[in-house]
Parts: structure tokens; sequence; C-alpha cells
């Protein structure tokens, strides 16, 4: 059976959301699952807004582009205002509880809020606030498994040291394990 799953991340140049979509693209491609990573971003980049798009498969994907995707990570308001709406009926939204204020709408979807500024904020290191929610998604989607993403941080960030290791993998663990109390 062909599975297609579509996710879509958005939030403000520099919340780290282009990162996010690359550590689940480069984490389907470590479990061999056909991906395309799609990014986008303003002219301003820092500041400004930023989506993409990762498309994960068993089969090959004919097109990258996610009219209505399964899963939706917004960081900000305007994120929210922008992309509540494209989700599809029985989608999951991951709103960043520390930024966003306002709620979905709709009653078709589901909303899984992560206060992933304060979540990061405890562990000593604000910047690790996407990593938060990368390990909220995987934790509450099963995309991929929580120790391919981990690895695959450790990959990405290789040139940036053990510490910065240890600070991404503690944050993907605490984005996990809150979800898994919070919204099993």
């Amino acid at each position: 059976m062909m599975t297609i799953t579509k996710t879509i991340f958005s939030g403000f140049g520099g919340q780290g959301v282009l990162m996010m979509g690359y550590v689940l693209a480069t984490s389907g491609m470590h479990e061999d699952k056909h991906v395309a990573y799609l990014p986008a971003y303003g002219a301003e980049v820092r500041g400004g807004t930023a989506n993409c798009t990762i498309t994960i498969s068993n089969e090959p994907i004919a097109s990258p582009v996610a009219s209505f995707p399964d899963f939706a990570v917004l960081m900000n308001t305007p994120s929210v205002l922008r992309f509540e709406g494209k989700v599809k009926a029985g989608g999951v939204v991951f709103l960043n509880k520390d930024l966003v204020d306002v709620m979905p709408k709709r009653s078709d979807i589901e909303v899984v809020q992560v206060p992933v500024n304060s979540i990061a904020q405890n562990l000593g290191n604000p910047r690790s606030a996407n990593m938060v929610m990368i390990g909220a998604l995987v934790a509450k989607t099963g995309l991929v498994s929580l120790s391919t993403v981990v690895e695959s941080v450790k990959e990405i960030f290789a040139t940036k040291g053990l510490k910065v290791h240890e600070i991404n993998a503690q944050a993907i663990k605490q984005g996990a394990a809150f979800v898994q109390k919070n919204n099993p």
C-alpha cells in the first residue's frame, strides 16, 4: 500500500523552520523512504516568513507540492492564519504555544500545543525550540523514529561539536516527552 505523508513547517525566519524540515527529510532518507524537501522563504529571511513542505513516502513521489498537508507545524500566529485552512480534514496541527495567540477554528483537525520556547529556555538553550518541536512532531506522528531524528541531527551538526549534539538531543527528547505525557 502506498503511503504518502505531507508536512508543512511555517514560522518566522530565524526560528529554525527550514532546519526542522531538513531534519525530517534527512531522517526519512536514513530510513530508506522517498522524500521531497521544498523550502520557501521571504526576502528578509531572519524575521521574515519561512516555510517548507516535506513529503515522505514508501514509493516514488510524483509532486512535492502539499496542497492539503497531513500535518502542519506552525511556530507563530501568522502561520496559523495562513496554513490552518490548508490542512486536510483529520490532520494534526502542531502549535508553538508560546508564540501563537489564536487557536484554529476548525473542528475537523487535531491541535497539539507545545510550549517549545519555554521548554528550550528551561534546557538553557532558547535556540533549540525547533528541536523541541521536531521531537514533539515525531513522537506524535511516528513519521520516523526518534532515534533516527537524533542521529540525523548529530550528522547535520557534526562540525558544531558534542555539546551542540547533546543540547539538540535533549531538546528532541523533551519535545517527545511533552507530547507523550500531554497528547498521547
